[in-house]
Protein backbone atom coordinates (compact mmCIF):
# COMPACT_ATOMS: atom_id res chain seq x y z
CA UNK A 1 0.00 0.00 0.00
CA UNK A 2 3.05 2.31 0.46
CA UNK A 3 4.27 1.93 -2.82
CA UNK A 4 0.55 2.52 -4.38
CA UNK A 5 0.66 5.92 -2.32
CA UNK A 6 4.32 7.13 -3.08
CA UNK A 7 3.68 6.26 -7.11
CA UNK A 8 -0.02 8.11 -7.03
CA UNK A 9 2.02 11.53 -5.38
CA UNK A 10 4.60 11.33 -8.52
CA UNK A 11 2.65 10.89 -11.13
CA UNK A 12 0.63 14.06 -9.69
CA UNK A 13 3.83 16.04 -9.29
CA UNK A 14 4.95 14.44 -12.80
CA UNK A 15 1.42 16.51 -14.35
CA UNK A 16 2.00 19.73 -12.81
CA UNK A 17 5.19 19.85 -13.95
CA UNK A 18 4.51 19.25 -17.52
CA UNK A 19 1.26 22.03 -16.99
CA UNK A 20 3.76 24.62 -16.25
CA UNK A 21 6.61 23.99 -18.39
CA UNK A 22 3.80 24.06 -21.38
CA UNK A 23 2.11 27.23 -20.05
CA UNK A 24 5.48 28.67 -19.61
CA UNK A 25 6.06 27.51 -23.41
CA UNK A 26 2.68 28.59 -24.80
CA UNK A 27 3.45 32.16 -23.25
CA UNK A 28 6.85 32.53 -25.05
CA UNK A 29 5.62 31.16 -28.50
CA UNK A 30 2.77 33.70 -28.20
CA UNK A 31 5.11 36.35 -27.95
CA UNK A 32 7.25 35.63 -30.55
CA UNK A 33 4.64 35.21 -32.45
CA UNK A 34 2.95 38.73 -31.56
CA UNK A 35 6.24 41.03 -32.51
CA UNK A 36 6.21 39.28 -35.78
CA UNK A 37 3.08 40.75 -36.87
CA UNK A 38 3.12 44.20 -38.13
CA UNK A 39 2.37 47.13 -35.68
CA UNK A 40 -1.14 48.31 -35.70
CA UNK A 41 -1.37 51.48 -36.27
CA UNK A 42 -5.06 52.66 -35.60
CA UNK A 43 -7.13 51.13 -33.40
CA UNK A 44 -11.16 51.98 -32.40
CA UNK A 45 -12.27 52.09 -28.89
CA UNK A 46 -16.37 50.85 -28.75
CA UNK A 47 -18.17 52.65 -26.42
CA UNK A 48 -21.54 50.90 -25.31
CA UNK A 49 -24.76 52.65 -25.99
CA UNK A 50 -25.27 53.01 -22.37
CA UNK A 51 -22.29 55.44 -22.19
CA UNK A 52 -23.37 57.39 -25.34
CA UNK A 53 -26.73 57.45 -24.05
CA UNK A 54 -25.63 59.16 -20.71
CA UNK A 55 -23.62 61.70 -22.59
CA UNK A 56 -26.93 62.68 -24.96
CA UNK A 57 -29.00 62.95 -21.57
CA UNK A 58 -26.50 65.51 -20.68
CA UNK A 59 -28.11 68.34 -23.83
CA UNK A 60 -32.04 66.57 -22.94
CA UNK A 61 -34.53 65.35 -20.68
CA UNK A 62 -35.96 63.36 -23.02
CA UNK A 63 -34.24 59.85 -22.58
CA UNK A 64 -33.17 57.55 -26.28
CA UNK A 65 -30.97 54.87 -27.23
CA UNK A 66 -27.98 55.46 -28.47
CA UNK A 67 -26.14 53.12 -30.81
CA UNK A 68 -22.41 52.57 -29.76
CA UNK A 69 -19.85 54.66 -31.73
CA UNK A 70 -16.44 54.32 -32.15
CA UNK A 71 -13.19 56.85 -31.93
CA UNK A 72 -10.24 57.01 -33.74
CA UNK A 73 -7.36 56.19 -31.10
CA UNK A 74 -5.89 59.44 -29.90
CA UNK A 75 -2.33 58.91 -31.66
CA UNK A 76 0.98 60.41 -30.36
CA UNK A 77 -0.65 61.04 -27.03
CA UNK A 78 2.24 58.12 -25.45
CA UNK A 79 4.90 55.70 -25.58
CA UNK A 80 2.83 52.52 -26.75
CA UNK A 81 3.81 50.61 -29.47
CA UNK A 82 1.04 51.08 -31.34
CA UNK A 83 0.58 55.16 -31.42
CA UNK A 84 3.48 55.65 -33.73
CA UNK A 85 4.55 59.29 -32.88
CA UNK A 86 3.51 62.16 -35.76
CA UNK A 87 6.09 65.29 -36.38
CA UNK A 88 5.24 67.37 -39.48
CA UNK A 89 8.09 70.11 -39.51
CA UNK A 90 5.40 72.02 -41.97
CA UNK A 91 2.88 72.33 -39.91
CA UNK A 92 2.05 76.14 -38.53
CA UNK A 93 3.60 76.44 -34.92
CA UNK A 94 2.66 74.13 -32.14
CA UNK A 95 0.59 71.53 -34.11
CA UNK A 96 3.82 69.40 -35.46
CA UNK A 97 2.57 66.45 -33.38
CA UNK A 98 -0.73 66.54 -35.83
CA UNK A 99 -1.64 64.89 -39.37
CA UNK A 100 -1.72 67.35 -41.65
CA UNK A 101 -5.27 66.15 -42.45
CA UNK A 102 -6.68 67.61 -39.27
CA UNK A 103 -5.16 71.01 -39.08
CA UNK A 104 -7.27 74.11 -39.53
CA UNK A 105 -5.07 76.84 -39.10
CA UNK A 106 -7.47 79.53 -39.95
CA UNK A 107 -10.40 80.69 -39.26
CA UNK A 108 -13.54 83.27 -39.47
CA UNK A 109 -16.16 84.97 -37.80
CA UNK A 110 -18.94 83.66 -40.18
CA UNK A 111 -21.85 82.05 -37.15
CA UNK A 112 -22.89 78.97 -36.93
CA UNK A 113 -25.81 77.13 -35.79
CA UNK A 114 -25.97 74.40 -32.88
CA UNK A 115 -28.32 72.18 -35.22
CA UNK A 116 -27.81 70.41 -38.74
CA UNK A 117 -25.53 69.89 -41.12
CA UNK A 118 -22.11 72.08 -40.42
CA UNK A 119 -21.94 71.64 -44.01
CA UNK A 120 -25.65 73.36 -44.47
CA UNK A 121 -24.57 76.73 -41.84
CA UNK A 122 -23.84 79.05 -44.52
CA UNK A 123 -26.24 80.34 -47.05
CA UNK A 124 -24.00 83.48 -47.51
CA UNK A 125 -20.13 84.21 -46.87
CA UNK A 126 -19.30 87.67 -46.42
CA UNK A 127 -16.12 88.68 -48.61
CA UNK A 128 -15.31 91.40 -46.52
CA UNK A 129 -15.31 92.60 -43.00
CA UNK A 130 -15.72 96.01 -41.35
CA UNK A 131 -15.04 96.86 -37.55
CA UNK A 132 -15.80 100.12 -35.68
CA UNK A 133 -14.62 100.52 -32.29
CA UNK A 134 -17.52 102.07 -30.72
CA UNK A 135 -19.67 103.34 -27.94
CA UNK A 136 -22.99 103.04 -27.44
CA UNK A 137 -23.88 107.12 -27.59
CA UNK A 138 -22.37 107.02 -30.83
CA UNK A 139 -25.26 104.56 -32.02
CA UNK A 140 -26.88 106.91 -34.82
CA UNK A 141 -24.00 107.34 -36.69
CA UNK A 142 -22.93 103.85 -36.73
CA UNK A 143 -26.49 102.65 -37.69
CA UNK A 144 -26.01 105.17 -40.65
CA UNK A 145 -22.58 103.91 -41.56
CA UNK A 146 -23.62 100.17 -41.57
CA UNK A 147 -26.03 100.76 -43.81
CA UNK A 148 -23.75 101.57 -46.49
CA UNK A 149 -22.73 97.65 -46.28
CA UNK A 150 -23.66 95.39 -48.55
CA UNK A 151 -24.69 91.96 -47.54
CA UNK A 152 -21.12 91.13 -48.37
CA UNK A 153 -19.17 92.72 -45.71
CA UNK A 154 -19.52 91.30 -41.90
CA UNK A 155 -19.90 93.47 -39.54
CA UNK A 156 -17.83 93.55 -36.44
CA UNK A 157 -18.39 95.58 -32.96
CA UNK A 158 -15.69 96.16 -30.82
CA UNK A 159 -17.76 97.64 -27.59
CA UNK A 160 -15.78 99.86 -25.22
CA UNK A 161 -18.28 100.63 -22.68
CA UNK A 162 -19.72 97.67 -22.03
CA UNK A 163 -22.74 98.25 -23.46
CA UNK A 164 -24.11 95.85 -26.07
CA UNK A 165 -27.55 94.21 -25.88
CA UNK A 166 -28.93 97.29 -25.97
CA UNK A 167 -27.46 97.42 -29.84
CA UNK A 168 -30.74 95.01 -30.93
CA UNK A 169 -32.88 97.85 -31.36
CA UNK A 170 -31.39 97.70 -34.76
CA UNK A 171 -32.41 94.80 -36.95
CA UNK A 172 -28.44 94.21 -38.26
CA UNK A 173 -27.03 94.41 -35.07
CA UNK A 174 -28.46 90.38 -34.77
CA UNK A 175 -26.33 89.55 -37.29
CA UNK A 176 -23.25 91.29 -36.32
CA UNK A 177 -20.50 90.19 -33.90
CA UNK A 178 -20.12 91.88 -30.72
CA UNK A 179 -17.01 92.03 -28.75
CA UNK A 180 -16.86 93.87 -25.08
CA UNK A 181 -13.56 95.12 -23.48
CA UNK A 182 -14.25 98.40 -21.42
CA UNK A 183 -12.11 101.39 -22.10
CA UNK A 184 -9.92 99.55 -25.11
CA UNK A 185 -8.86 101.54 -28.11
CA UNK A 186 -9.38 99.86 -31.82
CA UNK A 187 -5.60 98.45 -31.93
CA UNK A 188 -5.92 96.85 -28.68
CA UNK A 189 -8.71 94.80 -30.45
CA UNK A 190 -7.23 94.35 -33.54
CA UNK A 191 -4.27 92.90 -32.14
CA UNK A 192 -6.42 90.26 -30.32
CA UNK A 193 -9.24 89.41 -32.36
CA UNK A 194 -8.23 90.33 -36.25
CA UNK A 195 -5.28 87.85 -36.06
CA UNK A 196 -4.24 87.32 -39.89
CA UNK A 197 -5.12 83.50 -39.35
CA UNK A 198 -8.85 84.55 -38.00
CA UNK A 199 -9.60 86.87 -40.66
CA UNK A 200 -8.27 84.92 -43.66
CA UNK A 201 -11.28 84.23 -45.04
CA UNK A 202 -12.15 88.15 -46.01
CA UNK A 203 -10.33 89.73 -49.15
CA UNK A 204 -10.17 93.28 -47.14
CA UNK A 205 -10.64 94.56 -43.91
CA UNK A 206 -12.21 98.18 -42.60
CA UNK A 207 -10.85 99.07 -39.46
CA UNK A 208 -12.76 102.26 -38.75
CA UNK A 209 -13.67 104.87 -35.95
CA UNK A 210 -17.12 105.48 -35.18
CA UNK A 211 -17.36 108.85 -35.90
CA UNK A 212 -17.28 109.14 -39.51
CA UNK A 213 -19.82 110.76 -41.77
CA UNK A 214 -20.40 108.44 -44.95
CA UNK A 215 -23.14 110.10 -46.71
CA UNK A 216 -20.71 110.31 -49.85
CA UNK A 217 -20.17 106.73 -49.32
CA UNK A 218 -20.47 103.38 -51.37
CA UNK A 219 -19.16 100.19 -50.01
CA UNK A 220 -19.15 98.14 -53.11
CA UNK A 221 -18.03 100.51 -55.15
CA UNK A 222 -15.21 101.51 -52.95
CA UNK A 223 -14.06 97.56 -53.07
CA UNK A 224 -14.08 97.92 -57.00
CA UNK A 225 -12.06 101.65 -57.39
CA UNK A 226 -9.68 99.52 -54.89
CA UNK A 227 -9.20 96.59 -56.21
CA UNK A 228 -8.93 98.71 -60.24
CA UNK A 229 -6.42 100.97 -58.85
CA UNK A 230 -4.50 97.80 -57.40
CA UNK A 231 -4.67 99.58 -53.72
CA UNK A 232 -3.86 97.15 -50.97
CA UNK A 233 -3.70 99.68 -48.25
CA UNK A 234 -6.46 102.84 -48.49
CA UNK A 235 -8.80 105.07 -46.90
CA UNK A 236 -11.54 106.63 -48.40
CA UNK A 237 -11.02 110.48 -49.13
CA UNK A 238 -12.05 113.08 -46.29
CA UNK A 239 -13.41 116.34 -46.77
CA UNK A 240 -11.44 118.91 -46.37
CA UNK A 241 -13.40 121.26 -44.11
CA UNK A 242 -13.86 118.82 -40.88
CA UNK A 243 -11.14 117.03 -39.30
CA UNK A 244 -8.30 117.17 -41.61
CA UNK A 245 -4.79 116.66 -40.66
CA UNK A 246 -3.18 115.77 -43.84
CA UNK A 247 -3.02 117.07 -47.55
CA UNK A 248 -2.94 113.33 -48.85
CA UNK A 249 -6.02 112.37 -47.36
CA UNK A 250 -7.92 115.32 -48.51
CA UNK A 251 -10.45 114.51 -51.35
CA UNK A 252 -10.05 115.39 -54.35
CA UNK A 253 -12.79 116.07 -56.45
CA UNK A 254 -11.23 115.62 -60.27
CA UNK A 255 -10.41 111.73 -60.03
CA UNK A 256 -11.22 108.84 -58.34
CA UNK A 257 -7.61 107.89 -56.62
CA UNK A 258 -4.57 109.51 -55.56
CA UNK A 259 -1.30 108.10 -54.61
CA UNK A 260 0.59 111.21 -53.82
CA UNK A 261 0.32 114.91 -52.65
CA UNK A 262 2.33 117.88 -51.76
CA UNK A 263 2.76 118.82 -48.22
CA UNK A 264 4.38 121.38 -46.42
CA UNK A 265 8.28 122.31 -47.56
CA UNK A 266 10.62 120.25 -45.86
CA UNK A 267 8.33 117.20 -44.73
CA UNK A 268 9.03 115.05 -47.26
CA UNK A 269 12.01 114.02 -47.46
CA UNK A 270 12.11 112.19 -51.06
CA UNK A 271 8.00 112.43 -52.95
CA UNK A 272 7.29 108.72 -52.67
CA UNK A 273 7.29 108.54 -48.94
CA UNK A 274 5.43 109.64 -45.93
CA UNK A 275 3.44 112.13 -46.06
CA UNK A 276 3.30 112.95 -49.48
CA UNK A 277 3.14 109.07 -50.67
CA UNK A 278 2.55 105.83 -49.77
CA UNK A 279 0.66 107.05 -46.47
CA UNK A 280 -3.29 106.81 -45.26
CA UNK A 281 -4.08 107.54 -41.47
CA UNK A 282 -4.99 105.42 -38.97
CA UNK A 283 -8.63 106.82 -39.06
CA UNK A 284 -10.08 104.56 -41.67
CA UNK A 285 -8.15 102.41 -43.09
CA UNK A 286 -8.70 99.39 -45.85
CA UNK A 287 -6.15 96.19 -45.59
CA UNK A 288 -6.25 93.55 -48.32
CA UNK A 289 -5.59 90.33 -46.40
CA UNK A 290 -1.71 90.20 -47.51
CA UNK A 291 -1.54 93.86 -46.24
CA UNK A 292 -3.04 92.97 -42.94
CA UNK A 293 -1.31 89.70 -42.76
CA UNK A 294 2.31 92.03 -42.32
CA UNK A 295 0.68 95.12 -40.88
CA UNK A 296 -0.73 92.93 -37.66
CA UNK A 297 2.85 92.10 -36.83
CA UNK A 298 3.88 95.52 -36.82
CA UNK A 299 0.88 96.41 -34.25
CA UNK A 300 2.81 96.57 -30.69
CA UNK A 301 1.02 94.86 -27.99
CA UNK A 302 1.21 97.37 -25.53
CA UNK A 303 0.80 100.44 -27.66
CA UNK A 304 -2.74 100.67 -28.25
CA UNK A 305 -3.74 104.04 -29.80
CA UNK A 306 -1.40 103.38 -33.42
CA UNK A 307 0.16 106.99 -33.23
CA UNK A 308 2.78 106.35 -35.51
CA UNK A 309 1.69 102.92 -37.42
CA UNK A 310 0.34 104.60 -40.33
CA UNK A 311 4.16 106.26 -41.70
CA UNK A 312 5.15 102.62 -41.32
CA UNK A 313 2.02 101.11 -43.56
CA UNK A 314 4.65 101.34 -46.59
CA UNK A 315 6.57 98.69 -45.31
CA UNK A 316 4.19 96.12 -45.77
CA UNK A 317 3.56 96.50 -49.53
CA UNK A 318 6.24 96.90 -52.48
CA UNK A 319 6.42 99.30 -54.08
CA UNK A 320 3.91 101.20 -51.47
CA UNK A 321 3.67 104.94 -53.33
CA UNK A 322 1.50 102.84 -55.70
CA UNK A 323 -0.11 100.09 -53.74
CA UNK A 324 -0.92 102.98 -50.97
CA UNK A 325 -3.45 105.91 -52.25
CA UNK A 326 -6.77 107.47 -51.40
CA UNK A 327 -10.15 106.93 -53.37
CA UNK A 328 -11.52 110.60 -53.68
CA UNK A 329 -14.70 109.65 -55.78
CA UNK A 330 -16.21 107.67 -52.65
CA UNK A 331 -15.05 109.70 -49.41
CA UNK A 332 -16.49 110.13 -45.71
CA UNK A 333 -16.39 113.10 -43.09
CA UNK A 334 -14.34 113.55 -40.52
CA UNK A 335 -16.68 114.33 -37.58
CA UNK A 336 -13.93 114.29 -34.74
CA UNK A 337 -16.44 113.18 -32.05
CA UNK A 338 -13.64 112.86 -28.55
CA UNK A 339 -15.68 110.20 -27.45
CA UNK A 340 -12.82 107.56 -26.30
CA UNK A 341 -11.22 110.60 -25.10
CA UNK A 342 -13.14 111.04 -22.62
CA UNK A 343 -13.42 107.51 -21.60
CA UNK A 344 -9.54 108.52 -20.09
CA UNK A 345 -9.23 109.60 -16.32
CA UNK A 346 -8.33 112.62 -14.67
CA UNK A 347 -4.43 112.42 -13.77
CA UNK A 348 -2.12 115.54 -11.68
CA UNK A 349 -5.33 118.05 -12.59
CA UNK A 350 -5.64 117.41 -16.10
CA UNK A 351 -8.98 116.72 -18.10
CA UNK A 352 -9.56 112.91 -18.92
CA UNK A 353 -9.16 113.78 -22.96
CA UNK A 354 -5.25 115.71 -22.02
CA UNK A 355 -4.31 112.33 -20.25
CA UNK A 356 -5.01 109.93 -23.72
CA UNK A 357 -3.69 112.79 -25.97
CA UNK A 358 -0.22 113.10 -24.05
CA UNK A 359 -0.20 109.12 -23.74
CA UNK A 360 -0.92 108.99 -27.89
CA UNK A 361 1.90 111.27 -28.79
CA UNK A 362 4.19 109.52 -26.21
CA UNK A 363 3.58 105.71 -27.85
CA UNK A 364 4.37 107.54 -31.02
CA UNK A 365 7.98 108.18 -30.01
CA UNK A 366 7.99 105.06 -28.23
CA UNK A 367 6.96 103.31 -31.61
CA UNK A 368 9.78 105.39 -33.50
CA UNK A 369 12.74 104.54 -30.97
CA UNK A 370 11.09 100.77 -31.14
CA UNK A 371 11.28 100.84 -35.30
CA UNK A 372 15.05 102.57 -35.76
CA UNK A 373 16.00 100.44 -32.87
CA UNK A 374 15.17 97.13 -34.71
CA UNK A 375 16.15 98.63 -38.52
CA UNK A 376 19.75 99.52 -36.90
CA UNK A 377 19.78 95.87 -35.13
CA UNK A 378 18.95 94.44 -38.13
CA UNK A 379 21.45 96.00 -40.48
CA UNK A 380 24.58 95.67 -38.45
CA UNK A 381 23.78 91.71 -39.15
CA UNK A 382 24.55 92.27 -42.73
Amino acid sequence: MGTSHRSGVLRRSNDTARLLVTSIMGMVLGYFIGVSFPSVYLSKINLPSSLMTSLDMAFTDEPHSSPSRSFPENLGSGSSPLTPKIYVPTNPRGAEPLPPGIVVAESDFYPRRLWGEPSEDLKRKPKYLVTFTVGFEQRNHINAAVKKFSEDFQILLFHYDGRTSEWDQFEWSRRAIHVSARKQTKWWYAKRYLHPDVVASYDYIFIWDEDLGVEHFNADKYIQLVKKHGLEISQPGLEPNNGLTWQMTKRRGDREVHKDTEEKPGWCSDPRLPPCAAFVEIMAPVFSREAWRCVWHMIQNDLIHGWGLDFALRRCVDPAHEKIGVVDSQWIIHQVIPSLGNQGQSDSGKAPWQGVRDRCRNEWRIFQDRLSTADKAYFSQL
